[in-house]
């Protein structure tokens, strides 16, 4: 994964739970099934209530028609991003989709730890609510090295707090594989 990521943005507000990002009735497909796992990535985020999806606009499909990637590779949500239940699927299901980076004000704790220790995608933290200010179909640059979110049209740079070696984590694609390549296991 490199380290400047750019991409369309999807903005979603608070509370946006795992029930929501991938509902408990597509979880009877495989992960391992490259055609099945798919489907993850075409019902992902299919339970957000249309008064969320796409803030500010509300009902803006995060997946067209029978498409299982998203438009949207950079996700900007509020507080309490995928907060209900401990499913790793959340956050497989955004990566299935096409998304790289969630940028949210805070993350419900086993969300952010799944996305890493998975290696599914980027959890960045906002300084400011940038669901607030950001809408979607935006075009933003991310740079993670340096912390920052650069919006397009305008050249607004945003701050993002720092992730520490989570990143070297997540690039190595999860937990484990991180400490096989250092050598920590």
């Amino acid at each position: 994964m490199d380290n400047l990521i750019t991409g369309k943005i999807y903005v979603l507000g608070n509370n946006i739970d795992t029930d929501q990002i991938i509902p408990a009735e597509h979880l009877v497909y495989s992960t391992s099934d490259p055609e099945e796992a798919k489907k993850y990535g075409h019902f992902a985020l299919s339970s957000v209530p249309p008064e969320e999806a796409g803030l500010p606009h509300g009902n803006l499909p995060f997946i067209h028609g029978d498409n299982y990637q998203s438009e949207y590779s950079i996700i900007i949500g509020g507080s309490n991003f995928g907060c209900g239940s401990s499913r790793e699927h959340a956050p497989f299901a955004l990566q299935v989709a096409g998304v790289k980076v969630v940028v949210a004000e805070s993350y419900a704790r086993i969300f952010y730890r799944n996305s890493v220790d998975g290696g599914f995608l980027v959890p960045m933290e906002s300084a400011e609510r940038l669901c607030d200010i950001l809408q979607t179909g935006e075009s933003v640059t991310i740079d993670i090295t340096n912390g920052t979110i650069t919006r397009h049209y305008d050249n607004r740079v945003f701050t993002l707090k720092n992730l520490g070696s989570v990143f070297a984590i997540v690039q190595s694609g999860g937990l484990f594989q991180y400490a096989r390549q250092n050598q920590l296991l």
